[in-house]
């Protein structure tokens, strides 16, 4: 049995009600159209100086950006297609897990890419061929610092530099630059390793190295965005605060869901039990102000026997 009537509000107190961009959602797009552009140039040189240097460590980096390009291009667009049809009503809720849908389909790519490397790299490992290291590491520094510029670039803005329910989007763009640093020292390691002991199988090792890291990010970044995707509760100290609010001495919640809208925004579907009439509007007066609760619905019921 339900206690309140659903309440008629005017129509134009729904405007923008499905727009759950994130904050930086302007800034975070035209960075990441300027590490395209950066970082497409630099995997170019990068794979023909490893192809012209003999160098499996340059080509495996050249392999591994050629996929973070992709990424961060994939990235840009979801940007720009979330800010496209940010006011659509066909997405009930609106755009903001664009740049979710975005980081899985990375993470993927980052996850194939790992498999590419580990085995060319394992091929020469067991065949080790002559490099060309001085022309090869002079290219891995230039292409270490092109990399470090682009994760600096596309580092989260500093008031959400430590939030959980930040950009995922933009941190994917930013753990794939991570992860190009991370294989460029690798390689550079891998590189001077070979030139300084005439370690031929060092180039391959480091190789090796870069795809296990380029996995873990992979794994990582699966995990974050799927989680999102299948709207697994994203907080539990914010669905306990949601519960605190609500329930009295005579009134519980006897049914709660919480799921993220977007980067910054969540949503709340509340069913709240009383001993007497509840008013659905003071529920939601009591829930008015926690942060990242952006669309709740509230149902009231008199508690009776075959409440649950």
């Amino acid at each position: 049995m339900t206690a309140s009537a659903p309440e008629t509000p005017p129509l134009d107190a729904f405007r923008g009600d499905r727009v759950y961009l994130g904050a930086d959602h302007a800034r975070n797009e035209r960075r990441t159209w300027i590490a395209v552009g950066v970082s497409l140039a630099t995997l170019t040189a990068q794979f023909v100086g490893g192809l012209a240097f003999n160098s499996m460590a340059l080509v495996a980096n050249a392999l591994h950006m050629t996929a973070h390009v992709a990424a961060l291009a994939v990235a840009a667009l979801a940007y720009a297609v979330a800010r496209r049809y940010a006011d659509d009503p066909r997405f009930a809720f609106g755009t903001g897990k664009v740049g979710y849908l975005a980081g899985f389909a990375n993470a993927a790519v980052l996850a194939v890419s790992a498999v590419l490397i580990a085995v060319e790299s394992g091929r020469r490992l067991l065949a080790p061929q002559d490099v060309h290291y001085d022309g090869a590491l002079g290219l891995a520094g230039v292409a270490l610092a092109v990399n470090i510029f682009c994760m600096w670039l596309l580092r989260p803005a500093r008031s959400h530099a430590h939030d959980r329910d930040g950009d995922l989007n933009l941190s994917a763009a930013h753990l794939h630059m991570a992860a190009d640093v991370a294989a460029s020292v690798l390689a550079i390691i891998g590189l001077g390793a070979g030139r300084l002991l005439g370690w031929d199988q060092a180039d391959a090792v480091a190789g090796l190295a870069g795809a296990a890291l380029v996995a873990h990010f992979a794994w990582r970044l699966l995990s974050r965005a799927g989680a999102v995707l299948l709207d697994m509760n994203p907080s539990a100290e914010l669905t306990a605060e949601i519960r605190r609010r609500l329930e009295t001495e005579d009134a519980r919640v006897i049914d709660l869901h919480l799921w993220r809208l977007g980067p910054g925004h969540h949503a709340a579907v509340v069913v709240v039990a009383g001993e007497a009439a509840l008013r659905a509007e003071t529920c939601r007066a009591r829930l008015a102000g926690l942060p990242g609760l952006s669309h709740v619905t509230v149902e009231t019921r008199i508690a009776g026997p075959d409440s649950r």
